[in-house]
């Protein structure tokens, strides 16, 4: 069977370049006579492999030296927790900004370990837009800021920083990074899940800045305590080997490309031109406000929601899969991530117009 399209949310495609290569390093890994699966973590191969890929992304995203890089298990869901127990220092208060499902999580996690002030929130049932920070109320003695840039399910993006001053800024990046160039000083933390733009499911990145860590709540378990691991260059217990792997091919497929900036141009232009059909179409509509449309993940609806059976069966049938939107929503979702080629982006486009014209 030949490969489709794959438009899923996550865990998300990735670059045959990437599947192509660790295929042919699966049972000897650079003459090793190990594949990377069965290599010790401890091991000099692993080891070595771990280094580089931090490297890679450090050069990816320009992450300054006073930042530790931290390659996790747990997802971003395990951040939420990790994040408070980490980063209130003493305090008992922090910052959320709700822009939808994915801030929902994680303010309620953070309400288990600390006072948790909802800054700004969206109407949860239509999270579709971002307020400006001028609308915000912050708590002058939170520990942190923590918002989400990118919301997946609902497509609403953030296209700025918020300015939060000395207060650290966190960041839940994990259906954004990589899709463009970050600056990573303006951000106390980042962090993401790897099963959209890095890599499989199971590994997390945390980026941290060095004086934020080391102060943790009494109860932290000590895998969630960013000091432990840091000094342990993340292998305080066995991390996710594999997927720290397959994170370094991604990481030297996205140099290959031309780094952050040439990825931010065409990542760009896929999301222009789906959004120009889906504005242009009087069959499409997306709920989003403009100003703050995701360029990784665009929801749409048909205009007749009786045919969106028929609309995803006969797009699976032409090798695009994955189409149908989170279950929370409904309609129709495309995640367009770094390693969705613009031809499958194009090819949706064709066949959404051909749907329109046939059902229309």
């Amino acid at each position: 069977m030949s490969r489709v399209y794959n438009f899923s949310a996550g865990p998300a495609v990735l670059p045959e370049a990437v599947l192509e290569r660790a295929a042919s390093e699966m049972l000897d890994w650079q003459g090793s006579g190990m594949g990377v699966m069965e290599m010790s973590h401890r091991g000099k191969e692993f080891v070595s492999i771990a280094a580089e890929a931090e490297k890679d992304l450090r050069d990816l995203l320009s992450i300054p030296d006073n930042y530790k890089v931290l390659f996790l298990q747990g997802g971003a869901t395990g951040q939420f927790a990790a994040i408070p127990m980490n980063l209130l220092r003493g305090g008992d208060r922090a910052d959320y900004i709700n822009t939808g499902s994915w801030s929902e999580k994680a303010i309620k996690e953070a309400k288990k370990y600390c006072q948790v002030n909802v800054a700004w929130g969206a109407d949860e049932k239509t999270p579709m837009h971002i307020g400006a920070q001028s609308e915000w109320q912050l708590d002058p003695k939170a520990s942190y800021v923590h918002f989400t840039p990118n919301e997946t399910i609902s497509g609403v993006e953030f296209h700025w920083v918020p300015d939060t001053g000395d207060v650290p800024l966190v960041a839940d990046m994990s259906s954004t990074i990589l899709s463009r160039p970050v600056d990573v000083s303006k951000y106390g933390l980042i962090y993401a899940g790897a099963q959209k733009n890095i890599g499989p499911a199971g590994l997390t990145i945390v980026i941290v800045r060095e004086d934020l860590i080391g102060d943790v709540l009494p109860e932290t378990p000590s895998v969630w305590d960013y000091k432990v691991q840091a000094d342990a260059d993340s292998m305080s217990n066995t991390p996710p080997t594999y997927g720290w792997y397959l994170a370094g091919l991604v990481f030297k497929w996205l140099k290959e490309q031309g780094g952050l900036e040439a990825m931010a141009t065409v990542n760009k232009r896929k999301a222009d031109k789906l959004y120009a059909e889906i504005d242009n179409n009087p069959f499409y509509s997306n709920p989003v406000d403009p100003a703050c449309r995701s360029w990784m993940n665009v929801p749409f609806v048909l205009a007749d929601d009786s045919l969106n059976d028929a609309f995803l069966k006969e797009a699976a049938a032409a090798g695009l899969s994955t189409l149908k939107g989170h279950r929370s929503v409904g309609g129709m979702r495309a995640s367009i991530y770094n390693a969705m080629p613009e031809a499958g982006v194009d090819r949706l486009i064709e066949f959404m117009q051909d749907f329109a014209r046939r059902n229309g």
